[in-house]
């Protein structure tokens, strides 16, 4: 990892406050070691060594090891089985695999996409459409995958500490 160092009390403060008002939950406390860093090409924010969010575009963006850790209720979108496959090997998500979907995700939000058996997170994507729109819909791509289970960043999130 390049270029990590610890964040200070007040930058933890408005870190803990911006995730505050995005997810309307408190998910550590101003006690954890909090670090960024980047790791290839992801820009990675570590709460007591483990990668638990990124930074795409200025957004804070939970990784997938974060999600199964704080388990979050809003942003989901949830597939088929048969989709699964895909999901998982980076492919996009298209409408017609979406099983349901949180009706307040709008366009360009982040979510994460779990499958319909299991509830396990699969993905982070950026929506191409509304959550309204994912479950309605019967055709065209709703969410563009940008990681995954199995892909770099997951396998790198093991080994940091």
């Amino acid at each position: 990892m390049r270029k990590r160092h610890r964040l200070k009390n007040k930058e933890i403060k408005v870190f803990l406050n911006e995730l505050k008002t995005k997810f309307d939950t408190d998910f550590f406390d101003t006690d954890s070691s909090i670090e960024i860093g980047n790791l290839d090409q992801f820009k990675v924010i570590l709460v007591n060594d483990e990668i638990d969010f990124m930074i795409i575009e200025g957004d804070i963006v939970f990784t997938l090891h974060g999600l199964y850790k704080y388990n979050p209720k809003r942003g989901f979108v949830i597939v088929d089985m048969g989709a699964v496959g895909f999901v998982t090997k980076g492919a996009d998500i298209m409408a017609p695999g979406i099983i349901d979907a949180d009706a307040n995700i709008q366009k360009n939000d982040y979510v994460w996409v779990c499958d319909e058996k299991n509830r396990k997170p699969l993905a982070i994507g950026m929506a191409l459409m509304t959550g309204e729109e994912m479950k309605s819909k019967k055709s065209g791509k709703a969410i563009k995958n940008i990681h995954y289970v199995g892909d770099k960043l997951w396998n790198l999130s093991s080994q940091v500490a």
